[in-house]
């Protein structure tokens, strides 16, 4: 047990493997453990460097981890992949692992605080409410569409919804009307949750001085501040401002060879829910920058000509995510003048 520098652990819900190697990189303990034991078998080890996959229950077993001193680090899955030798099972994953997390040019994942996780937490659950919440909008549309009743285009007319089965009573029998409340019922807890959980939002960005800052940015507003904060965790891990934007797929993807250079559409990597808050954000920038005569404006609006609403509001969200990295590395202020003409608070 002494001998073992690097640890490689193939997370999962009840059952772990691990792999161990000194310093010259032998194997020197392969070992299956139960979700109970792991804890206990770790904490005996003398400390060393951990590799694990950023996956469900990472985060917490990192911070677990790290209290009895050993260093923990976590790698995409698609980056240990290249280094998993013939089949695929616990044990030459758990290999895999143990190799990847030594090679010096790996990218590693940020470990989350329990705070971060806290935001976080609140975000899935607004956006799973809100995919429920259209759901059941939709649903109740088509189903009343089934009886001959049509309801205007978007959600704020189902507020009416009550309403709206009192005037098309002679289009629905008793039942079918009780069983059309039983839905606007559980519409309205669903709009009542997501505001709830809107508020809780709101609220922790208003007293969080970093967040305020961040929301100075024009397409940047409590949600993708908030967000992107709890995401990215300590800026100081990226080297600078392009590779927050690459690590949230906000840069072209690339097919190139030689003097040959090929750059297509966006890579969407990383972070699916961040990149759309700015890139959502972005676009009501873009929709509304025609009357403004600020250089930022006017960047927008010759990018809006050029190119297109989607393209501009990509490079936005783009500038926008640098912008964020400047703040949160370097602990500067917003200072608008200097992100017009292409160029951001970063360096």
């Amino acid at each position: 047990m002494k001998d073992i520098k690097v640890l490689g652990i193939d997370l999962a819900k009840n059952v772990f493997q691990l792999h161990g190697t000194d310093s010259r990189g032998k194997r020197v303990l392969s070992k299956r453990l139960t979700r109970s034991k792991l804890a206990e078998f770790i904490a005996n080890l003398p400390p060393c460097l951990i590799g694990i996959e950023a996956c469900s229950s990472a985060h917490h077993w990192a911070r677990v981890f790290e209290k009895m001193g050993h260093t923990v680090k976590m790698m995409a899955p698609q980056f240990v992949k290249p280094y998993i030798r013939s089949n695929k099972n616990d044990r030459n994953d758990a290999q895999g692992i143990a190799e990847a997390v030594t090679r010096p040019d790996m990218k590693f994942v940020p470990n989350k605080k329990i705070e971060q996780q806290e935001i976080l937490l609140l975000h899935r659950a607004r956006s799973l409410v809100m995919k429920q919440r259209t759901a059941q909008a939709n649903q109740m549309r088509g189903l009343l569409a089934e009886f001959g009743i049509i309801i205007p285009k978007g959600i704020s007319h189902l507020n009416k919804f009550s309403e709206i089965l009192d005037d098309h009573k002679d289009y629905l029998t008793p039942k079918s009307q009780a069983i059309f409340e039983q839905l606007n019922d559980q519409f309205k807890a669903y709009k009542t949750q997501l505001a709830t959980f809107s508020k809780q939002i709101e609220m922790i960005a208003s007293q969080d001085a970093m967040c305020k800052e961040i929301m100075k940015i024009e397409g940047v507003g409590p949600l993708s501040a908030s967000a992107a904060i709890a995401t990215i965790g300590d800026a100081k891990l990226f080297k600078n401002g392009r590779e927050v934007s690459a690590w949230l797929g906000l840069v072209p993807k690339q097919h190139s060879s030689g003097d040959t250079i090929r750059l297509s559409g966006i890579s969407k990597r990383g972070d699916r829910y961040v990149r759309t808050l700015l890139i959502h954000g972005a676009r009501a920038v873009v929709q509304n920058c025609e009357n403004k005569t600020d250089k930022r404006s006017l960047w927008i609006a010759d990018k809006k000509i050029r190119c297109g609403n989607n393209k501009a509001a990509v490079a936005l969200a783009n500038k926008n995510a640098r912008i964020i990295w400047a703040i949160l590395a370097k602990g500067e202020c917003y200072r608008k003048s200097c992100s017009a003409n292409g160029f951001s608070n970063e360096k």
